[in-house]
């Protein structure tokens, strides 16, 4: 039984280790082949991430009343509107100090 069990322990990692994934691999030949493949593999990635947050925030609204997101909205608006009369005031407080300064 014990030699049996070992047996095939071996065939599963001998399997694992020397598998077609792990030979597989084609390493580049030139530069250009290489960043090529370095920039497939960063879009591949943004891809995923855009799609998880994405799924996330789906799920974050799902879960919100429609008081909460009312609500939500109503601040999110009231911050924009605030910005920009923030922003507004600073670049006339800008142009005045230029002025006084002339």
């Amino acid at each position: 039984m014990k030699i049996r069990l070992i047996l095939q322990l071996t065939l599963v990692l001998g399997f694992l280790l020397f598998s077609p994934a792990v030979f597989g691999q084609k390493n580049p030949t030139s530069v250009e082949e290489a960043e090529k493949a370095i920039a497939k593999k960063r879009k591949k990635e943004g891809k995923a991430a855009a799609k998880a947050k994405k799924a996330a925030e789906k799920e974050h609204w799902a879960r919100q009343s429609p008081e909460a997101r009312k609500s939500i909205k109503r601040n999110k608006k009231k911050n924009k509107k605030i910005q920009r009369t923030v922003k507004k005031n600073q670049r006339k407080q800008k142009n005045y100090t230029k002025q006084t300064f002339e």
